[in-house]
């Protein structure tokens, strides 16, 4: 049994406040396109962003950004959704991942890959290891 001098070093944690709830824990989750939207940045900046209004497999609704110049959604598309918050976009808490489901990935892009869905051009391959060349 703990002393009353014990019990008053134990510090107690608040619960920390889930910041993606509509994912329920999930790193990412599938959501079909109810509505494409333009929105406006916060102070600073001017510009006009893509945004979806999705309906997440989790049964909630979220809005989520766009990434890139242009896209192929429509209304009804199936997207992949990850917990990215569009930096300077109020209520825009969420990121479509380009290059699954019915999401197009980006052409053109050599850097940043992996967030506009492109697999490596064999052409960018700079080095390759000596065991591994095609030796004719």
């Amino acid at each position: 049994m703990a002393t009353l001098n014990q019990k008053s070093k134990i510090v107690f944690h608040r619960p920390r406040r889930n910041k993606k709830p509509k994912l329920n824990g999930s790193p990412q989750r599938r959501g079909v396109v109810l509505r494409l939207r333009i929105c406006t940045p916060r102070k600073p900046n001017s510009a006009r962003r893509p945004a979806v209004k999705l309906r997440l497999s989790s049964k909630k609704k979220a809005l989520a950004h766009i990434p890139g110049s242009g896209h192929n959604l429509r209304k009804f598309s199936k997207v992949l959704v990850n917990g990215n918050a569009a930096r300077d976009l109020p209520v825009v808490n969420y990121t479509c991942i380009r290059g699954k489901f019915d999401f197009a990935p980006l052409k053109g892009v050599r850097k940043r890959r992996s967030i506009y869905g492109l697999k490596k051009d064999p052409s960018l391959r700079t080095h390759v290891r000596r065991k591994f060349r095609n030796l004719k």
